[in-house]
């Protein structure tokens, strides 16, 4: 696919941000939230019809776990029934629809990496309402990408929380703050320029279906952020590991939501790095950012 204008509903987050950098080269039209909510289909339906895009991106999600156990109405509503929508807008125009999933629509006990093709089986409403949107994705037609990552991590926060974890966890480390972290809770970073880029790969050889875009390898939550003090420098940090069933919270995650891809290769696209050379891109980066703060 040629593609010379891009859209993106939920641009202000991390993904959403490196997306823009990414597609720098064409035009890109990223409304705010506040004037283009992925769950207001007429307006979106104004947009595309406005720009003419040859995509549409999805990042809009609500995400915060233990909220959406809360407010499943709402997790629905906007992680399903708004996918829905959006899909089925773009089918109508003639976009492809891109939208993004996560490890979450899986339960973590099959005991190794997810694949493409392994069966959902969602613990969590936010795991279940982006299972919804990915079924309801795939009924309007094969012009789609089913994008799943797992603790992406960037440049800058989501708009809903103001920080990524990576970056809320080296700020209370260079203050000589504990951090408490789950050693039992086992993902895949996900580098979001990394991811980005080759979204933009995904689209631009119309490699349509669901793929697991992560950067290469697994590790534990206390395994990624020890990694991240000590190639930061702060080796000295005070870390303590603990078990998820030690923080006391009622919402059950999956242990094991490791992705592995499958599908990149026969597209001829190249694997993500492996997470720590994503690491250390990040912390440069950070690094870099910091400098010009203080100069």
């Amino acid at each position: 696919m040629t593609v010379e204008r891009v859209a993106i509903v939920g641009g202000s987050g991390q993904l959403g941000s490196a997306l823009r950098t990414v597609f720098a080269d064409v035009e890109v039209v990223a409304p705010p939230h506040a004037d283009v909510p992925v769950e207001d289909a007429v307006a979106l339906g104004r947009m595309l019809d406005r720009a003419r895009p040859a995509v549409l991106i999805n990042c809009s999600a609500f995400h915060h776990v233990d909220t959406c156990e809360r407010e499943p109405e709402r997790a629905f509503a906007i992680n399903a029934l708004a996918v829905d929508g959006a899909a089925a807008a773009c089918a109508a125009r003639g976009v492809g629809f891109v939208t993004i999933s996560t490890d979450y629509v899986f339960d973590g006990t099959l005991g190794r990496a997810y694949r493409e093709d392994d069966a959902v089986d969602p613990l969590t409403a936010y795991g279940a309402s982006k299972a919804a949107g990915e079924f309801l994705t795939r009924r309007h037609g094969e012009r789609h990408w089913i994008v799943r990552t797992s603790g992406v991590f960037g440049a800058g926060g989501a708009s809903s929380k103001g920080y990524t974890l990576v970056d809320k966890v080296l700020r209370q480390a260079e203050r000589g703050e504990p951090t408490r972290m789950v050693a039992d809770m086992v993902f895949s970073p996900s580098y979001a320029p990394h991811v980005a880029r080759t979204i933009r790969s995904l689209v631009e050889r119309d490699a349509f279906g669901t793929h697991h875009v992560v950067n290469g390898g697994a590790c534990s939550w206390y395994e990624f952020v020890r990694t991240a003090f000590g190639r930061a420098g702060l080796d000295g940090a005070p870390l303590e590991a603990s078990t998820y069933a030690e923080l006391g919270n009622p919402v059950r995650r999956p242990l094991y939501s490791a992705l592995e891809s499958t599908t990149l290769e026969s597209h001829g696209i190249a694997p993500l790095p492996p997470w720590r050379d994503a690491l250390d891109e990040y912390l440069a980066a950070r690094s870099a950012r910091l400098a010009v703060r203080e100069a």
